[in-house]
């Protein structure tokens, strides 16, 4: 769970600077964890201890499996 939390840390990153994009860095929201713990728990349970740029690699070479809801939360921080 504790890696769970890490990806969702590495996934908040925005492409901006500054304190906004270091807030972020802390944690997703809540809503973006869950539409992404599934497909992290389906795709990438063999590299979840890894790190988290390997996970996030992970559900990028995904792409096409993931949810419509975990992408999305890719997207909208330029993933």
């Amino acid at each position: 769970m504790y890696r769970f939390f890490l990806v969702m840390t590495l996934l908040s990153l925005s492409v901006s600077t500054g304190a906004n994009a270091q807030q972020q860095q802390r944690s997703g929201t809540p809503e973006e964890q869950k539409a992404c713990s599934r497909d992290v728990q389906r795709f990438c349970r063999p590299v979840i201890d890894q790190g988290d740029l390997t996970i996030l690699s992970c559900l990028q070479q995904n792409r096409p499996k993931l949810t419509t809801a975990c992408d999305q939360v890719l997207k909208d921080h330029g993933q």
